[in-house]
């Protein structure tokens, strides 16, 4: 499928390893590859946002271009890798986000980045379940190789002590960049905080995780935090991330 959207097409086909995009770029410097779906819709309001905040088209292309380089459904090779994929998608998102809060600060690009790469550690960590159920396992290989653990041994919900030490070395990482990015919090603006609110159900999952002996596929850490609104109240009231 081929759709113009102001300049830009869009190609879309499907195979057996999923939904594929290839995007054509705009010599318009304010447009960017979309992702569509049958209407044009969400291109317009891309292409709104953009002029509205003068948004930074670099950011948009690194999503696009990340998200297609990762559409071959294969395990990231080591920890760097992932970081690497969170780093373009997460946040770059969370660039923009700052962006369109009028936000344009070093110390607040510098809190972004590790809580994007945060976010992309526990997403790959909070997906295991469900991809492991379908035979595929994406968490990095090097981390699986040093404890001794294979693939199938997610598939198979194995919840052997080498299996928990795989967890709770990469949920350590997204820790480890959850105190990085505060540490940038009494230099960050206040005005980017509500940007950095989502560190709260990171927070919340990692802790959670740690409760149940970093086992992946124990039922609790599917279940809904109740109480979660109310912490992020207390953050957005104390100005905290």
């Amino acid at each position: 499928m081929k759709t113009p959207c102001n300049g830009v097409f869009v190609c879309a086909s499907r195979n057996g390893f999923g939904l594929r995009f290839l995007f054509f770029h705009s010599k318009d410097p304010l447009l960017c590859g979309c992702l569509l779906s049958g209407s044009n819709r969400f291109s317009i309001l891309w292409l709104g946002a953009i002029k509205k905040h003068n948004l930074t088209k670099r950011w948009l292309l690194k999503i696009i271009d990340e998200r297609e380089k990762n559409l071959d459904d294969r395990a990231y090779r080591n920890i760097q890798e992932l970081e690497t994929y969170a780093d373009n998608t997460h946040s770059a998102l969370l660039y923009l986000t700052l962006e369109i809060l009028g936000v344009r600060d070093i110390h607040a690009d510098h809190a972004a980045s590790h809580i994007g790469k945060a976010q992309g550690i526990v997403t790959c960590l909070r997906a295991t379940p469900y991809h492991s159920k379908r035979r595929k396992v994406f968490l990095p290989m090097d981390i699986c190789m040093l404890y001794g653990v294979s693939q199938e041994d997610f598939i198979r919900a194995n919840q052997e002590k080498n299996v928990r030490d795989v967890i709770y070395n990469i949920a350590s990482q997204a820790h480890v960049h959850l105190e990085h990015a505060r540490s940038f919090s009494k230099n960050v603006p206040v005005k980017a905080f509500p940007a950095f609110l989502y560190t709260v159900a990171l927070e919340d999952y990692l802790y959670k995780i740690q409760k149940v002996d970093f086992n992946i596929f124990h039922p609790s850490l599917h279940k809904k935090s109740t109480l979660l609104p109310l912490y992020l109240y207390i953050r957005s009231w104390k100005k905290k991330y």
